[in-house]
Formats: C-alpha cells, structure tokens, sequence
C-alpha cells in the first residue's frame, strides 16, 4: 500500500517509462491487491496523454488485461487504447499473446470496440502463417469474439483451418 500511496500522491506519472506504469497495475491485478486510487491515477494519467506512441504492444496488453483482472471500470482507458491500436498502421509489431490477452480484456470488462475487435480479426485472417500463436492464444481470442458478441465467420474459419 505504501508503494500505491507514493504513486497517487505523485504530481505527475511523466516520469515514470509505460513499461512501469503497466507492470505496477499488472502486478497489484495478479497479487489480487486492491488500490482504487491507484488504478484511477494511472488510467486518467494515460487517458490524458497526448500521445501513446512511447507504449509498445506489450504495455497496452499487460494495461488494459490488469484492469480487466481487477474488475476496474474505466471505460475513458479503454476507449484510448482501443482507438490507439485501431490507428497504428498495422498490428505485425504484436505478439500473439498481446493480441489475445487484449480482446479478452475488452470481452472481460464488457466493454464494446468494434472498430479494435475488426482490425484485430482482419490482422489475423490476412496473416500468411499464424504458426507463431500457441494453443492459449487461440483460445482466448476465439473465446473474446464468442463472449462480446463479435461475429467475424473468416476469423473462426482461418483458426479452424489451422488448428
């Protein structure tokens, strides 16, 4: 708690790298620790950013998968980073573990992004090879469609047909 406290109380989180800022929620989220305060410094702080562009994938996945984790609505967050990811030029800088971890989230939280769940589904029904997704990431990301409600019948077929 103490640590969390700090980080509130901060004036500013510009000095800490998004690779910090997204392990400290990914951590309180995977001890199953509480800090309401904490969760809603970080995302006003992302929310209020007037670029993402020093996030990598990773930061955006272990993000928005820590506050889906804890149960902490924050629908502004969850709008930026979808629209963030729907406006990068292409997703091949994502793992396919980043992919899925962040569809499962928006499915999770229950929040709605066509436009991010589209990008993602066309991303990988054009892929020429998807021998670099494991089993789980499957899964997850057929499981996130089936879950928000997202009908896209070529991304379940290009899965079908490779698995």
């Amino acid at each position: 708690e103490k640590v969390a406290n700090h980080i509130v109380e901060s004036k500013s989180l510009n000095q800490f790298y998004p690779q910090a800022i997204s392990n400290i929620v990914w951590a309180y989220a995977t001890a199953d620790v509480s800090h309401a305060k904490l969760f809603e410094k970080v995302a006003n702080h992302i929310v209020e950013s007037k670029s993402l562009d020093r996030f990598i994938p990773q930061d955006f996945s272990n993000t928005i998968w820590a506050y889906a984790t804890a149960g902490v609505r924050h629908p502004s967050l969850f709008e930026k980073v979808a629209n963030h990811i729907v406006e990068s030029k292409s997703l091949n800088q994502f793992y396919p573990q980043a992919i899925s971890n962040i569809v499962w989230a928006y499915a999770t939280a229950d929040v709605s992004h066509a436009k991010l769940f589209e990008k993602v589904a066309n991303h990988i029904v054009e892929s020429k090879s998807l021998d670099r997704f494991i089993p789980q990431d499957f899964s997850n990301t057929i499981w996130a469609y089936a879950t928000a409600g997202v009908r896209h019948p070529s991304l379940f077929e290009k899965v079908a047909n490779h698995i």
